[in-house]
């Protein structure tokens, strides 16, 4: 039996959680009465039970203060009960911006700021994210790139350390990401802008990446890249950090920073127990002017 509670912040994907673990092949329940939980759990661990894979949504709107929940959880696990704990997660300006997209109220600021509520909401959580088997930070997720990561951890019984890697291209003319965790500035390799040939190319196309890769400086920054990013991953793990993202830019966003960001997702896709997509920021917008 595997059973996954989904919980996390309101507007961070865990109706959607639920929804793409059921179409997995689990049994879901959402906000089940917090009387009723040991009870339920007692029931789908029974012998004769057919269910294999349980998913049960918990969240603040619970009929008992979320603290009540806690110690509902912990005493089913001091009765041996195994489960795991699954935290949807993401930004506070992310959240902020999803309330006013759908123009719906936060559950704890029902007449007031959404603000408000996210940060009591993010209070109230805390503790139960600190115990989280997992913690999926939804900020830059599309929706398949969740659901791969769902089927990672729990269709694929893949090991998970909650880190999710984005490498992420980006022009400087356009400004540094507001999100970037570590950036890295490759203007110091030759311009294919300048080469009739490649300027209405992108790092997207080979005879950009040929042209670009050609040069040893590249390869050896390269692998010194790699090398420093892979020592970095355990440490970042360590300290709790949900999401990591590493920005390369060039001038425009089009050329070298394209075509090192794609080297650089291919070095790292196949190497840890991490998420990781790859997302270029800038890539058109040189050619919508050209």
């Amino acid at each position: 039996m595997r059973f996954v509670i989904v919980t996390g912040m309101s507007g961070s994907g865990k109706a959607t959680a639920i929804k793409m673990l059921e179409d997995e092949g689990y049994y879901c329940v959402d906000n089940l009465p917090v009387r009723l939980i040991d009870k339920f759990m007692e029931l789908v661990m029974m012998p004769a039970s057919d269910i294999s894979k349980v998913a049960l949504g918990l969240d603040v709107r619970a009929d008992k203060p979320f603290a009540y929940v806690e110690e509902v959880l912990n005493a089913l696990r001091d009765k041996g009960y195994k489960y795991e704990i699954l935290f949807m997660d993401a930004s506070d300006e992310v959240l902020v911006r999803r309330y006013k997209e759908s123009r719906r109220v936060h559950p704890l600021s029902p007449e007031g700021r959404v603000e408000d509520g996210i940060r009591r909401e993010r209070e109230i959580l805390k503790n139960i994210k600190s115990k989280a088997d997992y913690v999926i930070d939804t900020s830059n997720l599309l929706t398949r790139e969740l659901r791969q990561e769902l089927i990672r951890i729990f269709q694929d019984n893949k090991h998970y350390n909650s880190l999710m890697i984005s490498v992420m291209s980006f022009g400087f003319k356009y400004g540094i990401p507001a999100d970037a965790d570590l950036v890295f500035d490759v203007r110091f390799l030759p311009n294919p802008y300048y080469i009739d040939t490649l300027k209405h190319l992108t790092g997207n196309d080979k005879p950009v990446q040929d042209y670009v890769e050609s040069f040893p400086q590249t390869k050896q920054f390269m692998e010194k890249l790699q090398d420093m990013i892979t020592f970095l991953i355990p440490y970042y793990v360590k300290e709790g950090k949900n999401q990591l993202v590493i920005a390369i830019g060039c001038t425009g966003g089009q050329h070298r920073s394209v075509t090192l960001a794609n080297d650089l997702y291919g070095r790292l896709k196949d190497r840890g127990d991490y998420g990781i997509k790859l997302y270029h920021r800038d890539i058109r917008n040189d050619a919508m002017r050209m």
